[in-house]
Parts: C-alpha cells; sequence; structure tokens
C-alpha cells in the first residue's frame, strides 16, 4: 500500500467488521459486491429484513472512497435544489431532495441503533463563501433551499469568522441538519452490523466474471462461487473487473492531510462549534476538526501524481492563510481518495440485467446518498418493486472523453495550487 493510501481515518478507526471466507459454493437472496457505504447499507438493510446476503469486497471494508472520506455527513447533493428538478423533472426532483434532507438523520440514526464508534459530531456544517462571487451564490443556494424547506441559515461575514476562526470568508450557510463522522469507522460499523444482522461479509474477495443463468445470478470469485436471486454492484469509483458493467464516470481525486492534535487553546479558536467545513472555490477546499483536536484540511487533487509536491506546498500555505496561528504546525498525514464524478452531479442506477442494479456518481457526496441508496435499492430488489429506488433506474449511462477530463480536472487542480503557492 503507498503512502497516500495511508489515511488518518485507517490509523484511528476503532470499528472492526468481521469477515468470513468464501468457501466452495453459497447460494443467497441477495449479492453485493462492494464494500462502501452503498453496499453495506444495502447488505445491513436486506439482513435486517430477513434475507440471505453475502457482501464481496475486493479488499477491505471501507478501502475505497468511503475509507477515505473527508466526514461531511451532509443532506442533499452538490447541486441546489431548482437545478436538481430541471435534470429530474419536478416530481422526480422534489422526492429526490425531501429524500437527500434526511439523509444526514438516517445516518446518525444508524449510528446510534448499532452503536457504531465513528466519532458522531451533529452540529451541522458551514458552507463557506471565499469570495464575493461565492457569496452570491450562496444567496440563491439559501433562498432555494429554504423555499424546499431546510433550516439553513445564512450568516454575514463577522458571523463566519466567529463559527470557524478564520477571516478569510465572506459568509457561510450554515445547515443544521449535517454533521462530521470518522468515515471509516462509520462504514466498518455498518459491515459489523450487517453481520450480526446475518448477512456474510467477505473481503479481500473480487468478482471475477457474472452472469446471469436460469432465472439466478452467477458470481465467480478466487475464493468461490455466489448464487443469487439479486444483485447490486455498489463499487462506484473504485471498480476493478467485471467489464461488462463497468460504472462511466470522471475520476476525480481529492486529498486530505491533518496536523497533530492540537492544543486545547489553539483548538478553542477554530471551530469552536464543531462544524465541518467547505469552500464555494471551483477547486474546493474543506476543513474539520476530528475528536482528538486535529485539524483535517483538503482539496482537489492526486498525491499519487507529479502534482503531490504542488498540492503539498499549496495545502501548508493555505492552512496558514485561513489559520494564522496554526503556520507552524506539521502536516503528519496526507491522503487522497477518487470521487466518481458525473456530468449532471446526480448518482445513478443502472440496470444491468434482471434483478442487478449497479449505482454509482455521487459526485463527492458518498455518505448520505450512499447510506440512502444502499438501503432503497435493497428495499426495491427484496420487494421486486421498481417505484422503491431513489431516482429511475436507466438501461444504459455513458460519460465522454472520461480520460481527458480526469486530465482536465487533475490539471487544473495542480495549476491553481501551483500558483497560489507561490503568489
Amino acid at each position: 500500500m503507498s503512502d497516500h493510501d495511508q489515511s488518518l481515518w485507517l490509523k484511528t478507526c476503532r470499528e472492526h467488521a468481521e469477515t468470513c471466507p468464501l468457501t466452495d459454493e453459497t447460494s443467497v437472496d441477495l449479492a453485493v459486491i462492494g464494500g462502501g457505504y452503498t453496499g453495506c447499507s444495502a447488505a445491513l438493510t436486506a439482513a435486517r429484513a430477513g434475507a440471505s446476503v453475502c457482501l464481496l469486497e475486493a479488499h477491505e471494508i471501507g478501502h475505497g472512497g468511503s475509507g477515505r472520506n473527508v466526514g461531511l455527513a451532509n443532506a442533499g447533493l452538490w447541486l441546489p435544489p431548482d437545478e436538481i428538478r430541471a435534470h429530474l423533472g419536478e416530481e422526480a426532483g422534489d422526492r429526490l431532495i425531501s429524500l437527500l434532507a434526511g439523509a444526514p438523520a438516517d445516518v446518525f440514526d444508524l449510528i446510534e441503533r448499532h452503536g457504531i464508534d465513528c466519532e458522531p459530531v451533529r452540529n451541522g456544517t458551514l458552507h463557506c463563501a471565499h469570495s464575493g462571487s461565492g457569496l452570491r451564490a450562496m444567496q440563491a443556494r439559501h433562498t432555494q433551499l429554504m423555499a424546499s424547506g431546510a433550516p439553513v441559515e445564512l450568516l454575514s461575514a463577522v458571523q463566519t469568522t466567529y463559527r470557524t476562526g478564520s477571516a478569510r470568508f465572506h459568509g457561510a450557510l450554515f445547515d443544521p441538519r449535517a454533521g462530521t463522522i470518522q468515515p471509516l469507522g462509520y462504514v466498518r460499523g455498518l459491515a459489523r452490523a450487517a453481520a450480526e444482522a446475518g448477512a456474510r461479509i467477505v473481503s479481500q474477495c473480487p468478482v471475477e466474471t457474472m452472469q446471469h443463468e436460469d432465472g439466478i445470478w452467477m458470481l465467480n470469485t478466487p475464493q468461490g462461487r455466489v448464487r443469487a436471486k439479486s444483485v447490486i454492484q455498489a463499487t462506484n469509483a473504485y471498480h476493478q473487473g467485471l467489464h461488462a458493467s463497468t460504472p462511466d464516470y470522471v475520476p476525480v481525486y481529492y486529498f486530505q492531510f491533518s496536523t497533530a492534535p492540537l492544543s486545547e487553546n489553539l483548538r478553542a479558536s477554530i471551530l469552536p462549534g464543531g462544524e465541518g467545513c467547505w469552500d464555494t472555490g471551483l477547486i474546493m477546499t474543506s476543513f474539520r476538526m476530528d475528536a482528538e483536536g486535529r485539524l483535517v484540511i483538503g482539496a482537489m487533487g492526486d498525491l499519487g501524481q507529479a502534482g503531490r509536491l504542488i498540492h503539498t506546498a499549496w495545502i501548508r500555505r493555505k492552512l496558514s492563510e485561513l489559520f494564522p496561528q496554526l503556520a507552524d504546525q506539521p502536516l503528519i498525514e496526507g491522503w487522497h481518495g477518487r470521487i466518481a464524478m458525473t456530468s449532471d452531479h446526480l448518482p445513478k442506477i443502472t440496470q444491468i440485467g434482471l434483478n442487478a442494479y449497479s449505482v454509482h456518481g455521487y459526485s463527492g457526496r458518498g455518505i448520505g446518498p450512499g447510506t440512502v441508496f444502499g438501503r432503497m435499492v435493497a428495499e426495491s430488489l427484496l420487494n421486486e418493486d421498481p417505484s422503491l429506488l431513489p431516482v429511475p433506474a436507466v438501461s444504459d449511462y455513458h460519460e465522454n472523453w472520461t480520460g481527458l477530463r480526469r486530465a482536465y480536472f487533475e490539471t487544473g487542480a495542480a495549476l491553481t495550487h501551483f500558483i497560489k503557492a507561490r503568489f
């Protein structure tokens, strides 16, 4: 495992999901491919409903984006409500807006119900305006969210300075529904709860081939075969193999660094209310505190590429710009994850065969939507009712120029960070 895969979350996670090997052949009602938020939520839902479930993860539970996440359990999507309705239509748009408005409550309810040890703090999030234009966009978003019934509050620059501890912002949008979690702890806690409910959780077990024969899905792995009535493919941006059902998306990388635990004096001056934050910049920045008082700060960029030094130099300067009192604080952890971005920033459910769905494309909002989509896709398959899906399934989905667009995002992030790190 490379250095940039060694996240803070991996080192501080206190949850453990018991897994078991797959031997020979097993038959289940539902097979789930992928041990992230979507897959573990689906497995937990199905097992609690009394269905037999086998979840197959190619690496360890939470290996992909779920274990590398910023850990902001937000309501909704990146898109403001009017844009969601423009893409989906009024009825389907309103339904998705309503479902994801309740996503943080779903997440924190699961944490409480199953005693998931993942540092939950439900003190809201702050979407911070990094410029005058960012503030105007925030004001428009605030108007739309209020019209949709969201209990959000638009903060002034002075209020934002008090809430964040930074004087660099023009204002912020406070969402009290949201909060922060230890993201790897949450996904492993979901897997543990699913196993306790009767699901079979198998790690280090990639699905190599999958075919449908006589009404049954056959999933072949190096450890054995799974026969299943239904399948959920929940590999998102960490799909491997199964080329016939590869989800189409633009891979976008997001990196994070953390400080050592801060002194009590420093902790009192930064995010005293415990909110998680991100800004309106085109090359977005996020920051939050963990339970031990580390500041975790991140932005778009791939630490595994030539831009690592550029991104690292920029994040050090960004930290001191936002919080001058932390200018001499070393950044001791650095990691990145991969986001499955879609052109319209909406998650996709693709029907890959009879009683089989692929779910992907959260575009950086995996915690709440992944939890909701996993639950609802499982309920849809168990009840044989497509109307229970959170968004209508499509028979096919394609993105154009994914390689070029990935290069565009990474080059843009590297250039922005290079220029701002120097001037």
